[in-house]
């Protein structure tokens, strides 16, 4: 009785080993830049949001003034794997901007941004397109009022966006090349769980 209670013990054991392995294997390469009990360190404010971490979720719904707020990472980044957590009322007016230019001014123009928008007027590039750079491939998904994933990939001049692990849009443009990543908030409510970045 004895030795199969030590056998299963050690068949326990091993199974939670594997399965620990199996984790940090997935992890590897991957480095988290913001989450609740780690907040926005890695990041600098732009703009007159509100920014704050409400009950372990970083989020935005003000604006002191008319300009936009970002969290402009403090690094930069060149080709890389980017998954962001994320949630927006109807409303919202936000998006991802990567290989930003100008790390204290941040425009559509002068980043690539993975735009969260449900209600813009010209919806080819609403949630899930890249603003002025690349539409939406097929119908647009609606992000307001639950959470939601992106995965953007960005290897030279390709960057491809998936929302929801559907492909929304996918580009081939050489003009940024790196840059900070920028989460912003323009109107609505915004907020983000998760923000992780493996570079390639």
């Amino acid at each position: 009785m004895k030795r199969k209670s030590v056998i299963a013990t050690t068949l326990i054991v091993t199974a939670l080993t594997v399965v620990g392995c199996a984790t940090m294997q997935s992890l590897t390469g991957w480095t988290t830049l913001l989450d609740g009990p780690k907040g926005f360190d890695d990041f600098d404010r732009v703009g007159s949001s509100n920014w704050a971490v409400v009950d372990g979720i970083v989020q935005a719904d003000k604006k002191a003034g008319k300009e936009n707020g970002f969290l402009v990472s403090k690094n930069a980044y060149t080709d890389f794997q980017l998954r962001v957590e994320f949630w927006a009322t109807d409303d919202a007016n936000s998006g991802i901007f990567m290989r930003c230019q100008n790390p204290k001014i941040i425009t559509d123009k002068s980043c690539y941004e993975a735009n969260i928008f449900d209600q813009r007027k010209d919806p080819s590039y609403g949630t899930g397109g890249i603003v002025h750079f690349a539409k939406i491939i097929g119908p647009m998904q609606k992000a307001g009022g639950k959470w939601n994933t992106y995965e953007i990939t960005a290897k030279g001049p390709n960057i491809v966006v998936v929302l929801n692990d559907v492909k929304t849009s996918e580009l081939n443009h050489t003009q940024f090349t790196s840059g900070p990543i920028a989460l912003q908030h323009g109107s609505g409510v915004v907020k983000f769980r998760k923000v992780q970045i493996k570079p390639l």
